[in-house]
């Protein structure tokens, strides 16, 4: 997609609910197709990752949604914007073309990876492992993040039977996910972040943030506690951001199990096995090394900025926390904390009257995204 006006057309929508056709316009906007009454009120937004292809007769192009049990779905009869979301969605692709580049890309991958092993012995795996992270196509890193994600899953939640590991799901909790929600939009957006984000609010303790490959996010429920505002969470977001960009932990993915991760990708099984457990404790331990961090102290400062909220939040939350219970904390193992503090505030001037990223009742409700549940 381009940075050009949405193509739109009309369209016919099915809500799921009853078996009524509504008549509608869809437009596709950069991460997404938005769905219109014929009033011009935004009934829904489908993003590209979400849609699957459903059977029709040929004249019509059908979508419906991924991973939901929703019967919800669009029927599209332009073939142009039919072809445009075609080639958006990597889980629809009818010409084929997606599927083509991403062979393209798993035989570059492939063929690098294998120079790269003949290089390890000279110049050692982490070198390599800053040299073949960038290079990473987005669909070996998308696996690589959900089976890195599954494990992380049974390391942290070690909750009672029955209690759900993420925040937001009672109803108590359903204003702070909204709250959650509209932080996180505004943060990837401020970011330009392209990959779809999968974040969320978890059930545990530690003032601690963790961000794994393929853009998987996981903010603790401690970390929201100890916050004394929006900015500082979204600071230690906008950081963890970060880390996604830069693509971090596929970085310390690929450094820590070295070879056999590389051999893995080499053979299209890298998603089983001990290789994968080693990567999960490395992200979860979250060690980077000050050159990272301070990249994405950058990068956190410079997004802060261009919303224009305080940048310096994150510099003082870092130091409270660090000083007073670095246990658990997400600045426990970061290294040099009064230096990144002092970059951080040398970077961001004081603020004067910024942005309110959230009101006082959406930072409220935020507080409580986990109140469900202990």
């Amino acid at each position: 997609m381009t940075g050009t006006a949405p193509r739109s057309c009309p369209a016919v929508y099915y809500d799921g609910v009853t078996s009524a056709r509504h008549h509608v316009t869809i437009a596709l906007a950069a991460e997404a197709v938005i769905i219109r009454s014929a009033d011009g009120a935004v009934v829904d937004e489908w993003s590209y990752p979400r849609m699957k292809h459903m059977s029709a007769p040929e004249h019509i192009f059908r979508i419906g949604l991924r991973g939901t049990s929703s019967l919800a779905r669009l029927e599209v009869t332009d073939q142009d914007v039919a072809h445009q979301i075609d080639l958006a969605c990597p889980d629809i692709d009818r010409t084929g073309a997606n599927a083509r580049a991403q062979r393209r890309q798993v035989i570059a991958w492939s063929f690098l990876a294998a120079i790269s092993l003949l290089l390890v012995g000279a110049y050692g795996v982490p070198a390599i492992a800053d040299r073949l992270a960038p290079i990473v196509p987005q669909g070996i890193e998308r696996r690589l993040g959900a089976a890195a994600d599954t494990q992380v899953r049974a390391m942290l939640d070690k909750g009672p039977e029955g209690r759900p590991f993420e925040c937001g799901g009672a109803s108590v909790e359903k204003a702070g996910e909204a709250a959650f929600e509209k932080l996180m939009d505004r943060l990837r957006t401020a970011a330009g972040i392209r990959i779809p984000l999968q974040a969320a609010v978890i059930r545990r303790d530690e003032a601690n943030a963790i961000a794994l490959p393929g853009g998987h996010i996981y903010v603790f429920r401690g970390l929201i506690d100890q916050a004394r505002n929006v900015d500082e969470v979204a600071g230690v977001i906008a950081h963890e951001l970060g880390h996604v960009a830069h693509r971090d932990g596929t970085r310390a993915i690929l450094q820590t199990t070295g070879l056999s991760l590389i051999f893995g990708m080499l053979l299209g099984d890298f998603v089983g096995g001990g290789a994968v457990v080693i990567a999960a404790e490395s992200l979860l331990k979250s060690a980077y090394s000050r050159d990272k961090e301070a990249a994405a102290d950058d990068y956190a400062v410079k997004t802060m900025l261009s919303l224009g909220a305080d940048a310096r939040a994150l510099g003082g939350f870092l130091a409270r926390i660090a000083g007073t219970n670095g246990k658990g904390s997400i600045f426990l193992d970061h290294p040099a904390t009064q230096d990144r503090v002092a970059r951080i505030n040398a970077m961001a001037p004081p603020q004067k009257g910024g942005a309110t990223l959230l009101d006082a009742a959406e930072w409220a409700a935020l507080k409580r995204i986990c109140a469900g549940y202990r």
